[in-house]
């Protein structure tokens, strides 16, 4: 696939900016547009949520005004700092909430890819992704969601992970933007597939084998690992001892995934807080 349009949204932390600079390094030889998004509402001009009655709108034009001036000074900064020719940078300053907001420009402005800069919370969901992730990751359903880890230095990208149950998922739609990094990137993808059965079942076989014609063109392994009782912990050691760069899991919102969220295990992911992670949703 052709990437032409990325949405970075940023509160203009630091997390957020390493965020947008990553994004520009993986996409550093592709002509394309990074669109910096902040999106504020009425709970910002606030000191409770009972005072969101009284905010005025002298208040929000403050609000308003602040953005764009914060906006204007990242996009001052990240051509400064990039210095790339291909590279287009363009500001949209919002009021209303992250989903709507990140929804409705998919839509308009055709996103290809959505950067977010994650904070690491005490939960383990939060520590996983990011409060505002998770919540994107749960309402996007038409577009990649890039989530970079707070203040990683860029590593040239060599090896993807793409961590799959073989149940979904591995359709050339789904795995597009998995794709277009690994090319992009000359990165090799290796596959990890943690079983739940002791055999896998005709789909699961069907899609395995999809996958393959998928990764035909990319230099490709395959790794089975039928332990499936602590997830969390095979998958650290797989990204760990094979220094992966980046990985990926396909999304939707009753599988994998989410049920690796929701193990005692995963309250130690300290692992995820140091990798950038690709969640694709299923577009089977």
């Amino acid at each position: 696939m052709e990437i032409k349009n990325i949405l970075v949204a940023t509160d203009f932390s630091n997390e957020a900016y390493n965020a947008l600079f990553y994004a520009t390094q993986i996409f550093a030889s592709k002509k394309c547009t990074f669109h910096i998004m902040h999106i504020y509402d009425d709970l910002n001009a606030a000191s409770s949520p009972r005072n969101v009655l009284f905010v005025g709108k002298k208040e929000l034009l403050k609000l308003r005004t602040t953005s764009q001036e914060n906006l204007t000074e990242t996009v001052h900064k990240i051509v400064l700092d990039t210095g790339n020719k291909l590279h287009k940078f363009n500001t949209i300053s919002s009021k209303g909430t992250i989903s709507s907001i990140i929804s409705q420009t998919i839509d308009n402005l055709q996103i290809d890819l959505i950067v977010m800069g994650n904070k690491g919370k005490t939960g383990a969901k939060e520590l996983f992704m990011g409060s505002n992730t998770i919540r994107i990751a749960n309402t996007i359903t038409q577009c990649p969601i890039l989530a970079v880890p707070k203040e990683i230095a860029y590593r040239p990208i060599d090896e993807i992970a793409f961590i799959t149950d073989y149940k979904k998922g591995c359709t050339k739609n789904t795995l597009a933007m998995l794709l277009s990094i690994a090319s992009i990137s000359k990165a090799a993808i290796r596959v990890l597939h943690i079983n739940e059965e002791e055999i896998m079942n005709p789909i699961q076989v069907s899609n395995k084998k999809l996958l393959k014609t998928c990764l035909a063109k990319t230099q490709h392994s395959f790794d089975d690992i039928w332990n499936y009782s602590d997830k969390a912990n095979i998958i650290h050691d797989f990204l760990t001892q094979q220094d992966i760069k980046m990985f990926a899991m396909a999304y939707h919102r009753r599988n994998f995934f989410e049920r690796l969220l929701h193990e005692p295990v995963v309250m130690d992911l300290s692992i995820y807080a140091t990798i950038p992670f690709l969640i694709l949703p299923i577009q089977d």
